[in-house]
Formats: C-alpha cells, sequence, structure tokens
C-alpha cells in the first residue's frame, strides 16, 4: 500500500498533472484526471465550494433558492447560464440542477462533448436536450423504496444534443444506430463513457428498457465506499 502510494505520488508530479492526484484541489479548467470523479461527488454538502470553482472557472450561473418538500428537496441547486465560458444552451433552458451535478456538466461539455463532436462532425455542440433534473419522486417512480437522486436535483436525464451545422443527436433515435447514422451511435458512446469519468452514476440505454431514451447522470454520494455505476 505505501509503495503504490509513493508511485502514484511520483507518477502524477512527474506527468505533471495534479488531476490525477486524490489531495490536490479540483479545477473545472484542468483536463480530466484519475479523481476527478471523485472530486466532483464530494462536492455535495459543500455549496459554496462548488459555486466558488465555477466562478474561478468562469462560468456563469444563478444560485436557486433552497426548495424542500416531503423529503425532497435541495439547498445547493443552480442554472447554467450559456456565455463566457460556456456556448452550449439547455432544451429546455430552465433547468436548475445540483452543483456538483452542474461541475460535472460544464467539464463533460469541454472534455467529452466538444471534442467529440469535432472528430466525428467536424461540429460543435450548441444544445444539450434533457428530461429534467428536479422531481421529488421514488426510484422508477415506485410508490415505496429508496428515493431518486433526482429527488435532491443530483440527477439529469440527457435526450440527446443539436451541433452547429444542424444535426441533430437522439438517443432514442440514434443509439443503435447503422448506416448513414452510425457515427451518431459511435458519438453517443464515446460521450457516455466520457460522463462516467466525472458522474457517479451514468446509466444508458445498455442499462435497461427505463432508459432506452436518455442518459441519467447524477453525483450520488455513496460514503467511504464511493463505488461508482457505468452501464
Amino acid at each position: 500500500m505505501l509503495l503504490a502510494a509513493v508511485a502514484l505520488v511520483v507518477w502524477g508530479s512527474v506527468r505533471g498533472r495534479p488531476q490525477d492526484l486524490p489531495w490536490t484541489p479540483l479545477d473545472l479548467g484542468q483536463p480530466i484526471g484519475l479523481f476527478t470523479g471523485r472530486k466532483l461527488t464530494a462536492l455535495t454538502g459543500d455549496a459554496a465550494a462548488c459555486r466558488t470553482l465555477l466562478t474561478q472557472a468562469g462560468v456563469r450561473y444563478t444560485a436557486l433558492p433552497a426548495r424542500h418538500e416531503r423529503q425532497c428537496g435541495y439547498d445547493d441547486a443552480v442554472r447554467l447560464a450559456r456565455g463566457a465560458a460556456r456556448t452550449t444552451a439547455f432544451a429546455p433552458a430552465d433547468v436548475g440542477i445540483a452543483c456538483p451535478v452542474a461541475a460535472a456538466m460544464v467539464m463533460w461539455e469541454w472534455d467529452v462533448l466538444a471534442p467529440a463532436a469535432r472528430r466525428h462532425f467536424g461540429a460543435r455542440v450548441v444544445q444539450v436536450d434533457h428530461f429534467g433534473s428536479y422531481s421529488c419522486r421514488r426510484l422508477y417512480g415506485r410508490d415505496a423504496g429508496a428515493w431518486s437522486e433526482h429527488a435532491t436535483a443530483d440527477a439529469i436525464d440527457i435526450a440527446g444534443f443539436r451541433l452547429s451545422d444542424g444535426t441533430r443527436i437522439s438517443v432514442a433515435r440514434d443509439w443503435t444506430a447503422t448506416g448513414r447514422s452510425a457515427e451518431k451511435a459511435a458519438f453517443l458512446r464515446e460521450v457516455r463513457d466520457g460522463a462516467c469519468r466525472l458522474f457517479a452514476t451514468v446509466l444508458s440505454p445498455d442499462y435497461n428498457a427505463a432508459h432506452r431514451d436518455h442518459f441519467h447522470l447524477d453525483q450520488a454520494a455513496r460514503g467511504a465506499a464511493g463505488w461508482r455505476a457505468c452501464r
């Protein structure tokens, strides 16, 4: 264990990549590292630190008032704005998401969506279509059982993307696309896999039929174990 820790320090230091070390501060402007995802999830419960990171990265946002109902609600939701460091828009535009999810969305835009769109289409992602974030409900809308991460705005469901050249990409339509649309399927898988490096949970059509038309992205805090799900 000690040798592994020493090796990690040396490796991270030699490569000049602080994001590959578990104890260095998170910087949204740095490329994704080995511990970036865990650092993003660890922002849950520290809204001030999370908002400071957004500000330092040049991201425009509005902090939303706290909301509480039944066993649901949030204290750390923000609404990201287009402009400054962000060039994509949400549709619908008024979505509020927990700050750790917002921070991960920003990095996903910069480090995953943008390069994938250039590589596959030579274009930019200008809009992210979604099915919403906050919803006071239990998992799968059941009457009993665990509460969904949506119940605290710690999740968002992504339905598709619109590119600067007019291309529209839909999870429901293009996940299994072939022929002339095969590039859309490749793009969707690339951005799904990239999300797995930033979010605690990523569920896609590969998981089950309930996710056939969207990506579920969340920052579920799972205690000391900190296990992550990517399907």
